[in-house]
């Protein structure tokens, strides 16, 4: 199926940009979540027609995305978990432990965002994760996790 995309997508191509995709993919994520648009006549004018203010959108976006980025990088953030002696955590800290945490902090994050390279993290210390608050910007983050004996 051939689409045009109405935002940035990771390893698809950009703003306005004519691909052509598996029909699943376009129909049950890209164009639901407002990715992309199925790519017709009357589509390709529409979207010519809105070319500027789409991109004048997500310009503003990818600005709002890079100033919250500033004020996140670097930060330190300390969760406390249940832990053995040995400082392996009964069970772990996930990705939305983490986001839940940003959000207390006042960063407005979604759990997808939160990026745990090493999945999720299972012992006591310090470990670095990457929040992707848009495509563009990934900033890192440490997490300290503390042991709490129960």
């Amino acid at each position: 199926m051939q689409i045009i995309l109405l935002d940035k997508v990771v390893n698809l191509g950009n703003l306005g940009d004519l691909v052509k995709v598996k029909d699943g993919y376009a129909r049950n994520f890209l164009i639901p979540s407002g990715r992309a648009r199925r790519a017709t006549i009357a589509a390709k004018a529409e979207f010519e027609a809105k070319r500027a203010e789409l991109e004048k959108a997500a310009a503003e976006k990818l600005a709002a995305s890079q100033a919250d980025g500033e004020k996140l990088a670097g930060k330190v953030f300390k969760l406390t978990q249940k832990a053995g002696v040995d400082g392996r955590l009964f069970g772990s800290v996930t990705n939305g432990d983490i986001a839940d945490e940003l959000n207390k902090q006042g960063y407005k994050v979604v759990k997808s965002q939160v990026r745990l390279p090493n999945g999720p993290i299972k012992t006591v210390g310090d470990n670095t994760v990457s929040v992707a608050l848009h495509t563009d910007v990934v900033v890192d983050v440490t997490v300290s996790v503390y042991g709490e004996t129960a």
